[in-house]
């Protein structure tokens, strides 16, 4: 099926879309966090490899090499625990069970849609390696979350499971 706008609206309407705010993920999770009273979160706070190592416990200097700089920006962190945490959508990240494929211009889809599963693991191994854990959740699981109890409760664990947190 062709597109219902010409490439300069079509271009128009996708600079629109931003990467903060949004509703399915980022607001909801926010709202669960405050639901549970769960605490010492920021959101959108900058992590980059310099401020990472130096707030991190201090590693005895080996002539291993240097990580490589990052710069990122988790959609939440909790300082005090070195934790963050990214809300993953599935089309964007390529969800196992929800990812859908375009049919149009696929060659196109295919890369970006690759580069940005690429991207999700560098990010997440340069982090660790800044000794910094990090949770990963899936858009898919914030909206089962908040229709079943028993999923809240499972995302609930897993959260504080990760926070080093027990009820």
């Amino acid at each position: 099926m062709a597109d219902v706008f010409s490439k300069a609206k079509r271009s128009e309407v996708m600079s629109r879309i931003r990467s903060r705010g949004n509703k399915d993920t980022e607001v909801k999770l926010a709202k669960f966090f405050r639901r549970h009273k769960i605490t010492g979160w920021r959101r959108q706070v900058q992590i980059s490899s310099r401020a990472a190592l130096l707030r991190g416990p201090k590693i005895k200097a080996t002539r291993q090499r240097r990580p490589a700089s990052f710069s990122v920006r988790p959609d939440f962190v909790f300082p005090k625990h070195r934790l963050e945490v990214f809300v993953d959508g599935c089309f964007w990240h390529g969800c196992p069970k929800h990812a859908t494929k375009p049919k149009n211009n696929r060659a196109f889809w295919h890369r970006k849609l690759s580069r940005n599963k690429k991207r999700d693991v560098l990010v997440t191994r340069a982090l660790r390696r800044a000794n910094w854990r990090v949770l990963r959740i899936w858009e898919h699981t914030l909206q089962w979350a908040t229709k079943k109890p028993e999923n809240e409760a499972r995302l609930l664990r897993r959260i504080q499971r990760a926070l080093g947190r027990i009820i």
